[in-house]
């Protein structure tokens, strides 16, 4: 049975996306230069290139050092990423990611006011939409003592604001998560929370058959990309992914053969990722610096950004201001070479 507001959401959905919601959907790295300031020439590049591929950007995630950039340097990802959003035809979820629901709010309306100063008053939706916004992106509050009731009376008190809203997953960082209960609730009293990405890696929400009434599921864990989107019976309709950041065209080529009913081809490739994006994953686990997802990615988007001359070019710099091991990037690339995932060219050339 559905729910007061799966309609009004359907319509919401609908106006935010007539072409309906993208399947691919990528949290940007963030890039640095020499002096550890955000490099908007070295993004540009990036956004290209995945441009044919991706659809909608969440700016800035846990992989675009989310957690770790200032205010100041927030705003500057998010004035980079809406430039380029309209030239190259992204779709912006802006994350406001914060532990705190008071602060989660305040950071809100401090976005809506700057999107009106720079793109004029009015209608909420209409101001994001010359942005090329689609709404906001919020993770429930940190404490793995909180109860069901605590975490959904903080992203109640954030949906309540009533701008079209995604709901983060993100045990890594929130330490608790949400019930399949609690997120069929949420969709059932908010007919603006149209999002739910889950990084957890248990998938509780999605396996658990509960209706969202509506809201469009992506899949933030890593690995075994065929089996997870609906398309193939899975539990997904789509995909907010880390490892977009450098396999955006192999991903599309998974939802691609898995659409056309190609699942061997499908389930090859996607292997081939799996192997790929685990094995830096666990070697970049031990690093001091960063988060893993930021790390890896950074590491496997230096060869294909620089190619064959990688090896020749200063490794990326991390917001911490140190940079990643030369061995972390040696391991990288024969894990790239092991599954045939080097290009000739990079990106940058």
């Amino acid at each position: 049975m559905k729910g007061p507001g799966t309609t009004a959401r359907a319509r919401l959905l609908k106006r935010l996306f007539p072409h309906g919601v993208p399947r691919l959907w990528c949290p940007p790295l963030t890039h640095y230069d020499r002096n550890g300031e955000i490099d908007a020439v070295r993004a540009a590049a990036h956004w290209r290139s995945l441009s044919p591929y991706v659809g909608g950007v969440l700016v800035p995630g846990s992989t675009g050092d989310g957690w770790e950039i200032t205010k100041d340097e927030r705003r500057q990802l998010l004035r980079i990423g809406i430039k380029l959003a309209s030239k190259l035809n992204f779709q912006i979820l802006i994350g406001t990611l914060h532990p705190d629901a008071d602060e989660t709010l305040a950071l809100i309306q401090d976005d809506m006011a700057w999107l009106k100063a720079e793109f004029g008053q009015g209608d909420a939706i209409d101001v994001l939409q010359k942005a090329n916004v689609c709404g906001f992106t919020v993770c429930g509050p940190r404490g793995k003592e909180l109860t069901q009731e605590q975490i959904g009376r903080a992203l109640n008190s954030v949906l309540e604001l009533g701008l079209p809203t995604a709901v983060y997953q993100l045990p890594q960082v929130t330490q608790n998560e949400l019930s399949p209960e609690l997120a069929a609730d949420l969709a059932q009293q908010n007919e603006n929370f149209i999002f739910f990405k889950d990084s957890s890696g248990s998938d509780k929400v999605a396996l658990s058959g509960k209706n969202l009434e509506g809201v469009f599921t992506a899949r933030g864990a890593e690995g075994d990309y065929a089996r997870w989107l609906k398309i193939n019976s899975g539990p997904y309709e789509g995909f907010l992914l880390a490892s977009a950041n450098c396999f955006a065209r192999e991903l599309q080529e998974v939802i691609a053969h898995i659409s056309a009913g190609r699942l061997d081809a499908g389930r090859q490739l996607s292997n081939r990722l799996t192997a790929a994006i685990g094995d830096t994953m666990k070697l970049a686990s031990g690093l001091p610096d960063g988060n893993a997802f930021a790390n890896a990615n950074k590491a496997i988007d230096h060869f294909l950004a620089h190619g064959p001359k990688a090896a020749g070019v200063a490794p990326p710099r991390l917001h911490a201001g140190t940079a990643l091991p030369l061995d972390f990037l040696r391991s990288t690339e024969a894990i790239l070479r092991r599954e045939k995932l080097l290009l000739a060219t990079g990106y940058l050339e």
